[in-house]
């Protein structure tokens, strides 16, 4: 289902069909009087007064012609609740089956200025279907024209919000596509394809990385027979030099575990383990489009975890790009093995203010949390503090999780610097954030996030209607512009 959304300032009612109109949960009708007939002003009036108030929109068949939809908008509402409100009125519109509405901006009170933009944006959001692979596609389109003077988001919000659908919606594409699609070759020229949005790309193939000293990236890919990639994305939206932010991802296109091979159930799933990766790409993209007044980079490892004569085995060692050594105990617990080359070279070549990573990192973060929050872990309390905010704002939760020196005992190596699982069992996505923060030499702030739990949803959250989440677009978005513009 497409939608389609034009604005005008010219108010004609009289072959308005659907028309979509708001008042307070109070149900003041008073704003509407200039936007209807005396009649249908009293029929709705009558009619609120017997109709259960508890809902959230309310239809009105004035005739066989004419539909007024009365959606009333609660005092102090927050940001999120908005986008929420739109989501659900989109399943509102799927489930009528109409396909043309006339929404009043005008209705809109003057101290709900900032709804309409909100309400939009979570009925675009909620909107997305991947169905790409689909011989048979019904396409219905569903067209919304906002009229009126008051009240209409500005320009600047539109196109605001229109950047931060195409980065979270570019997004969820990416991991919604099939491993034999987007295996690491196909998605670093994904990648390298933004540079018609303004990004500045670098791409690392396999002989770039072996001359840098990449190996714990290098070593996860060895099985596949497609190349292993660390790309760089950079926006400078500043004129000046200052320290950009960094935002790192993990980009295993499918794995199967490699030599710890995942069960058969469920590996179908793990195209999804480059949602890290993903989310980094889609806020780059978002803040090129919309051009953020800010200094980013991106930076993500692309590899395919698989089993050939070729593959990583247990018990292997290999040499980091920071020069550490990692005693290979599981080749199922790859992802960190990405990020640590990765988060090395990020805090190196870009001296950044902080870094952020995201990765579906482990099983055990699921446990933890579910699929109600990311799990944080940071060597930063004021970055937490400013994540976890912006995750409120948009609901992108995270819960904070420990680091401490007391679990380094559990990842030390007999024959490396260290091992990469915690052989003793408990405290997995703990020992995970523990071993990469073992990458981030010169103490700088960072910030990591186990998104393993909210990355890929079966049924559907409130901003998506089920399948890739764009988890960490809109949360990461939300920290650049409250915090870092």
């Amino acid at each position: 289902m497409t939608l389609k959304i034009s604005y005008s300032k010219k108010i004609n009612l009289k072959n308005s069909r659907n028309l979509v109109l708001f008042c307070n949960e109070k149900f003041n009708l008073t704003n509407l009087k200039t936007l209807l007939s005396s009649s249908e002003y009293n029929f709705i009036s009558d009619l609120i007064k017997t109709i259960d108030t508890k809902k959230k929109f309310f239809d009105f068949a004035i005739n066989s012609k004419k539909n007024i939809i009365l959606i009333p908008i609660k005092t102090n509402i927050k940001n999120f609740e908005c986008e929420n409100l739109g989501a659900d009125f989109f399943l509102h519109l799927k489930k009528n089956k109409k396909y043309e509405y006339n929404f009043i901006s005008d209705s809109i009170s003057q101290k709900d200025k900032n709804f309409l933009g909100l309400f939009l944006h979570g009925l675009k959001l909620k909107s997305y279907e991947f169905t790409k692979y689909k011989t048979k596609k019904k396409i219905n389109i569903i067209s919304i024209n906002v009229i009126g003077r008051k009240s209409l988001p500005s320009l600047q919000t539109q196109l605001k919000y229109k950047a931060l659908e195409k980065g979270t919606f570019f997004a969820r594409d990416l991991v919604s596509e099939p491993g034999n699609v987007l295996h690491p070759d196909e998605y670093a020229k994904r990648i390298n394809q933004l540079k018609k949005d303004g990004l500045k790309i670098n791409i690392f193939d396999e002989k770039k990385l072996k001359k840098l000293g990449m190996y714990s990236l290098l070593g996860v890919g060895m099985g596949s027979i497609r190349g292993s990639y660390l790309v760089t994305m950079e926006w400078n939206g500043l004129k000046n030099n200052s320290k950009p932010l960094a935002f790192v991802g993990k980009g295993v296109t499918f794995d199967t575990g490699g030599y710890s091979l995942k069960p058969a159930k469920f590996m179908e799933d793990m195209t999804y383990d480059m949602a890290g990766s993903a989310a980094v790409v889609g806020l780059m993209k978002t803040l090129a489009l919309r051009k953020a007044k800010v200094n980013a980079v991106g930076v993500v490892g692309l590899v395919e975890n698989m089993v050939s004569g070729t593959a990583q085995r247990p018990g292997d060692i290999v040499k980091s790009y920071s020069g550490k050594t990692i005693e290979i105990l599981n080749t199922d617990a790859e992802g960190r093995l990405v990020l640590a080359d990765a988060l090395t070279y990020t805090e190196k070549k870009f001296k950044p203010k902080f870094i952020v990573d995201l990765a579906t990192l482990t099983g055990a973060i699921i446990v933890c949390l579910g699929s109600e929050y990311a799990g944080l872990f940071s060597n930063n309390d004021n970055l937490s503090k400013q994540i976890i905010k912006a995750g409120e704002k948009v609901e992108e939760k995270l819960w904070r999780m420990p680091l401490h020196k007391n679990y380094d005992k559990l990842i030390n190596s007999k024959n490396a610097d260290m091992q990469n699982i915690n052989y003793v069992g408990g405290a997995g996505s703990t020992t995970a954030a523990q071993f990469l923060q073992r990458f981030i030499i010169n103490k700088t702030p960072w910030a990591h996030l186990d998104i393993a739990g909210m990355a890929f949803s079966k049924y559907g959250g409130s901003l998506n209607s089920g399948g890739a989440t764009g988890f960490g677009v809109r949360l990461l978005n939300k920290l650049v512009e409250d915090d870092y513009e």
